[in-house]
């Protein structure tokens, strides 16, 4: 009797856990290369190279793993803020032709992945 409530409610706790846990999609790696080559991303990024802009690779060094580091990412694309680049001159960032939610993360989630 007491092996089988112990199974229960370890069952039980699994499962709240994994209720609780957020669901992360896989990345659409090709769904965000079209979008980001559709948004002309490419004419100042590249995965691994300075062009413009700096590489999606040294995006992903600065804000991977912290807990903003996709919200800061998605605000870069969606706001258009002013970017300093390399040669002292500022500009405004293209803001991405989407307000999908779902295309923004994964664009997003697919720069923080290089």
């Amino acid at each position: 009797m007491f092996k089988s409530t112990l199974t229960i409610v370890s069952a039980s706790l699994m499962l709240a856990f994994a209720s609780v846990a957020p669901a992360h999609a896989a990345v659409d790696a090709d769904a965000a290369q079209a979008l980001f080559k559709k948004n002309s991303c490419t004419k100042c990024h590249s995965v691994d190279k300075t062009k413009k802009g700096p590489s999606l690779q040294k995006i992903s060094a600065k804000y991977k793993g912290k807990a903003d580091g996709q919200e800061k990412v998605i605000k870069n694309m969606t706001t258009g803020p002013k970017v300093k680049l390399d040669d002292g001159s500022e500009e405004e960032h293209k803001i991405i032709d989407t307000k999908d939610p779902a295309a923004l993360k994964n664009v997003a989630d697919w720069i923080l992945s290089q």
